[in-house]
């Protein structure tokens, strides 16, 4: 399996919602379409973006792969071996 994200092949991928449940379910809706990543990929959009900016301005594929800081981070963590536990770099405030 590969992540939609940094296109690293693992063994367990994650769903990510495009617009985060939080907004969906308040609102009654149904949830948004997932994308399979991986964990690491994961962690960083959430420990980058909130929910409202994420629902509002980072809410497809595309738009996350091209998003600045995360085009970084993908470009960096494509070149690291999928068994390596990678850490999340923080927003800065």
């Amino acid at each position: 399996m590969y992540c939609q994200l940094c296109q690293r092949q693992l063994e367990r991928l994650t769903l990510h919602h495009l617009i985060p449940r939080q907004k969906t379910k308040r609102k009654n809706e149904p949830p948004s379409a997932t994308i399979e990543i991986c964990s690491a990929c994961h962690r960083q959009i959430h420990s980058l973006f909130d929910n409202q900016h994420l629902a509002k301005e980072l809410n497809t594929l595309e738009k996350l792969q091209q998003e600045p800081q995360m085009a970084k981070f993908l470009q960096w963590v494509r070149k690291q071996k999928p068994d390596k536990r990678i850490p999340v770099n923080r927003a800065k405030g």
